[in-house]
């Protein structure tokens, strides 16, 4: 078998979960796609030999390309909130690349179609600079430049930025997590799914009430609970600022789009909410931000067409070399 050969192998390799796709032909979408999680393998190669063996039917990919949530480093990665750390080579794949997982939905922008999106204000995107970023185990951040051959993706790490603070009501938050041993609040620790749990205890200090410790998936579920309620909110609220910083470091006038794994189960809630009020509250810059569109990503695994976006570039120009 050499590189390129099909079917090629594709993942999204998050701090929870590991999904995984075969592309049987160049212009396929992923097929036998599985979400596997990633606790129940010791390391990356166990999870990939599982996935191909059990739900692959023992294929042999040429190529595969991997999105994972943590630093990239040429062939070697780690994970930012799992111990899985290695080298892409440890695969014996012939040819296979690493890229970071917002890197990927970046290149997914361009293929995503009208049922995979959800306008959350602003007109239409336009053909520009685009930022991608969302809150899932972390908070990831990407971009896509167009260039002469296309679009390039922009990786980066900035949901390690420092957490956007507006009000008082958040700055009590900040103060929360201080003294709980937080000292340099980072925009991840609230803008996560652990992050609404960080969100929910501190403001049970900052309201002075009790409540019981609740899981990510409980907050966003009880729609009848204030404190649940406000969470939601004040995490839409922070979210939108912190869109609209990135929008600003990017220059992303084509537009910001959303993605991980907690906003598509909110997304009445998304749009209801405070998010486009502070994302084009920034009053240096209010009508440059007014003239970006906001745009929720619901695509079931669209890092996973990034991915296969990405070898499918890569093999049309070694073919073409």
């Amino acid at each position: 078998m050499s590189a390129f050969d099909l079917p090629w192998l594709v993942a999204d390799i998050g701090g929870t979960n590991a999904r995984f796709g075969l592309v049987t032909s160049p212009q396929a979408r992923p097929s036998n796609v599985a979400v596997l999680a990633g606790s129940a393998y010791p390391t990356l190669p166990d999870a990939v030999d599982a996935y191909l063996a059990e739900h692959a039917g023992g294929a042999r990919p040429g190529a595969a390309c991997l999105a994972l949530a943590g630093p990239i480093d040429g062939d070697r990665y780690r994970l930012t909130n799992s111990a899985w750390a290695g080298s892409v080579r440890d695969l014996g794949i012939p040819y296979a690349v690493l890229l970071n997982d917002f890197e990927a939905l970046a290149v997914s922008l361009p293929h995503l179609e009208g049922p995979d999106l959800v306008s959350l204000g602003g007109p239409e995107p336009s053909h520009g600079v685009k930022a991608v970023l969302g809150p899932g185990t972390g908070l990831g951040v990407g971009g896509l430049v167009p260039t002469d051959r296309g679009w390039t993706p922009v990786p980066g790490e900035g949901g390690h930025v420092t957490v956007p603070v507006i009000d008082r009501r958040e700055l009590e938050i900040v103060r929360v997590l201080q003294a709980e041993g937080l000292p340099h609040v980072v925009a991840e620790h609230l803008l996560s799914g652990p992050g609404l749990v960080r969100l929910h205890r501190a403001l049970t200090k900052v309201n002075g009430v009790t409540a019981p410790d609740l899981t990510a998936s409980d907050i966003v579920a009880r729609l009848d609970d204030s404190l649940c309620a406000e969470t939601v909110e004040v995490f839409c609220e922070m979210l939108g600022s912190f869109a609209g910083n990135v929008a600003l470091t990017l220059g992303a006038r084509g537009g910001v789009y959303l993605g991980g794994g907690v906003l598509p189960r909110i997304v009445e809630r998304v749009r209801t909410s405070g998010f486009r009020a502070r994302f084009v509250g920034n009053p240096d810059m209010p009508g440059y931000l007014e003239a970006i569109a906001t745009t929720l990503i619901v695509a079931p695994q669209p890092a996973l067409a990034g991915a296969a976006a990405w070898l499918r570039a890569r093999a049309t120009t070694e073919l073409v070399g």
